[in-house]
């Protein structure tokens, strides 16, 4: 039970920091869950444990930390070549 509510947890933090940045995750539901997860362990490295903490997610930190994802991956997906 633990594994599932980290995945919908991460999810919600992924989907929020799109809504926030007004873009759309590549990869639908999976897109927002690993960018919650990524976007956690980011603002935990950068602003450490503070804020509620929700499923392991501290969830301030992991919010700002998506966000920050979500900004570097629009920019990578921005500079790939289309080929098609």
């Amino acid at each position: 039970m633990g594994l599932i509510l980290y995945l919908i947890i991460g999810g919600v933090i992924g989907w929020f920091a799109g809504i926030i940045l007004g873009k759309n995750m590549p990869g639908g539901v999976i897109g927002n869950v690993v960018s919650g997860i990524i976007g956690a362990w980011i603002g935990g490295r950068l602003l450490g444990n503070w804020g509620p903490k929700l499923a392991d997610f501290y969830v301030v930190p992991a919010i700002i930390g998506a966000v920050i994802f979500v900004i570097i991956l629009s920019f990578v997906m921005k500079s790939m070549p289309k080929k098609w």
